[in-house]
């Protein structure tokens, strides 16, 4: 299948045959790196020369600069070869901003690797016909613009591959123009058809034409996606009447997932299911005292029972492990898995590899800490000691998982692995099964984040977590949109096992309708941490981690009950995620757009996709207005750019909140009334004008 939002050349199936045209040769003189027509500052790009990134479906603006000397028109166009060999021209548009920069946008619909090359070249009909329609006008070199203009129709009716029908009427045309009339000259350098015919074939003398590049198209599920995390243990554990627990199992977690898919979520992601260490195993809100039954961190990984590639005795067999993958497919998830690579001290590549951890002077093995944190009963991975050795045991480990039925892999903590690793893993794997993903747990400085997305991670964990001001969310959301979308895919967690911000320990009930709303719109990809839903929001003092967390405990929740009481998070979440399902404008990435308003709490934002591109032949709009103060009520005026979706400013248009039904008419400025107690958020749909 073609990309859509340029021309088809159908009959282009390969490089080798793209029929030679007299579009004339580029002339080199001496030994330079200037292309005559230069062509500069290409996207997408990566930074270290990675391939661009993009998921099937999603809408990329490809962008470069050219132009030439003098006055002469150019044109530029981008040439697209698909995974299958077929090859689509797509015609770029100047911006109207003097930055001699052109663009255009692109839907790819093909997994697998696009390669685009850029040409610019000589728009010889285009500088005619501009030339002519102001000189005639002037009474300017009226005959030599009319012979100019025979001259360049012939030269045109004279290529044999043209269509006869153009070749026809291009011929009788310049037949006309060597007339000399005047008003037969000008009214052909205006006429609309006969400049079509050269927009979808340039006449030209000069072309240059940029070094081929790389896009990367994943699955869908790479770029867009809810996700839902959840501790299986936790799912059906039981209270037994001497105070001991029973931990749930995959047959028991089982019987969770009818509720996670009717929320409308598409990922389940599962913390580590491996056999947990008792060496230094971690009690009750990370003490270092153990009571009987503490079942311990399942990223203290590797006991007696086996490693990474063994599943916790408590929770099941392989077997169950696989009928739960199963179900939860049936149900429309896809088991996501935490790949966490760190041992415990009981794993058993301990005593089988203790050249792969770090061994201090006394002789004892260095363990896991991110200061002021320390994690006693884990033991961090040594690359440096025996390379080969690590990265086979790695690669096995996820080809074993893939065996089992996952496809997508959280990985903990990638930055304190070497980069160099991550780009060897990832691409071996994706080599052999392209639909594999991982997401980056990396919480750490901005570039080794996007250095992780260069190197292969599919998806990342970002700072909209600490994001929560006006000012803070209106810069994070541009620069993940617009900054490093061509690599780099931000996962909106609002919250995970390990993070419980201030804003959600203080901002009550309103702080978790917000944060959700924002999430679930101003991405294509976002999750929670089962308990998000019940406002869990009680942290452990000093900490940003919820108070008995369950990393160290089972947790007993009441998911139907506490909905039935109306004290559940669960329908707004499901009201988002059917609001993204039915708006492919918020299955996109980079087309989020900052708008303005007069309040220093109330942000707002669009996402706007036109109907080249929606699948219904109809434009997708939304406008949300999010007050991001928890504490208050928020009256004020928002402004729109209401041509970022086709509406001249001035003009009124209707608007239908998706959260409340509610209708009314806008224009490019509206009053709003946001009560943070309430209703905080509005996710506006643009009724369609047509």
């Amino acid at each position: 299948m073609a990309a859509r939002g340029g021309i088809r050349s159908s009959a282009l199936r390969s490089p080798a045959q793209i029929p030679t045209r007299p579009w004339g040769a580029e002339t080199v003189v001496g030994d330079t790196s200037t292309a005559r027509i230069p062509l500069l500052n290409g996207s997408p790009s990566v930074p270290g020369g990675f391939p661009a990134k993009a998921f099937v479906g999603e809408v990329v603006p490809f962008r470069v600069t050219a132009f030439r000397e003098g006055h002469d028109i150019i044109g530029v166009h981008v040439r697209l070869t698909g995974p299958d060999g077929e090859i689509t021209l797509h015609r770029l548009s100047p911006r109207d901003d003097g930055t001699d920069t052109w663009s255009t946008e692109i839907a790819l619909d093909q997994q697998g690797h696009w390669t685009y090359r850029f040409e610019a070249f000589s728009d010889d009909f285009a500088t005619w016909a501009h030339a002519a329609e102001l000189k005639v006008a002037a009474g300017v070199d009226v005959p030599v613009m009319a012979a100019l203009g025979a001259e360049l129709l012939s030269r045109a009716a004279a290529e044999k591959d043209r269509p006869a029908a153009q070749r026809k009427r291009l011929q009788a045309d310049a037949a006309s123009l060597a007339s000399g009339d005047p008003e037969l000259t000008i009214a052909l350098s205006t006429d609309a058809a006969l400049g079509r015919i050269f927009a979808e074939r340039p006449l030209t003398t000069l072309r240059s034409t940029a070094e081929p590049q790389t896009l990367l198209v994943d699955r869908v599920a790479a770029g867009v996606g809810a996700w839902y995390e959840f501790f299986p243990r936790s799912e059906g554990a039981k209270r037994l009447k001497d105070g001991t627990v029973k931990s749930g199992t995959f047959r028991t977690a089982a019987k969770r997932l009818p509720g996670v898919a009717q929320m409308g979520f598409d990922v389940l992601y599962l913390v580590p299911i491996h056999p947990i260490g008792t060496t230094n195993r971690k009690g009750r809100n990370n003490t270092l005292v153990t009571e009987e039954g503490d079942p311990g961190s399942p990223y203290a990984i590797g006991a007696a029972e086996g490693g990474h590639d063994a599943i916790h005795p408590e929770l099941g067999t392989a077997q169950d492990f696989r009928a739960f993958v199963r179900a939860a497919r049936k149900e429309g998830l896809e088991v996501a898995l935490d790949l966490a690579l760190q041992a415990s001290p009981d794993h058993p590549w301990v005593a089988e590899h203790p050249e792969w951890f770090t061994t201090l002077p006394d002789g004892t093995i260095a363990y896991a800490e991110n200061p002021p944190k320390k994690y006693q009963d884990i033991y961090p991975l040594n690359f440096d000691n025996d390379p080969a050795g690590i990265y086979a045991e790695m690669l096995r480990i996820v080809r074993h998982w893939v065996a089992q039925g996952v496809k997508i892999f959280r990985v903990d903590n990638p930055h304190t692995k070497p980069l160099q690793f991550w780009e060897w893993l990832i691409g071996t794997v994706n080599a052999e099964d392209p639909d594999v993903l991982f997401l980056a747990e990396a919480f750490t400085r901005p570039a080794v984040m996007r250095a992780l997305a260069a190197v292969g991670f599919q998806q990342s964990y970002s700072y909209f977590t600490w994001r929560n001001t006006k000012a803070e969310l209106e810069e994070f959301l541009t620069s993940v949109s617009q900054e490093t979308s061509d690599y780099m895919r931000p996962n909106l967690f609002v919250n995970t096992h390990d993070i419980l911000t201030e804003y959600l320990q203080f901002g009550g009930r309103a702080a978790y309708r917000i944060r959700a709303c924002i999430a679930a719109t101003a991405a294509p990809v976002y999750g929670v941490y089962a308990g998000y839903e019940l406002f869990e929001n009680v942290a452990r003092p000093g900490s940003e981690e919820n108070i008995d967390n369950e990393k160290y405990e089972y947790k007993f929740r009441d998911w139907a009950g506490t909905e039935e009481r109306g004290e559940s998070l669960a329908p707004l979440l499901r009201r988002l995620n059917e609001i993204r399902n039915a708006h492919p404008a918020l299955r996109q990435l980079r087309n989020f757009a900052t708008h303005w308003s007069d309040d220093d709490s109330v942000l707002v934002y669009s996402k706007h996709l036109d109907a080249a591109f929606t699948g219904t032949g109809k434009p997708d709009t939304i406008i949300v207005v999010a007050n991001v103060d928890p504490h208050s009520v928020r009256e004020t005026t928002v402004h729109l750019d209401t041509t970022r979706w086709g509406v001249p400013l001035g003009d009124a248009f209707e608007v239908e909140d998706l959260l409340t039904g509610a209708v009314w008419t806008w224009n490019e400025h509206n009053y709003v009334r946001l009560d943070a107690f309430a209703e905080p958020v509005h996710i506006l749909k643009v009724r369609d004008r047509s």
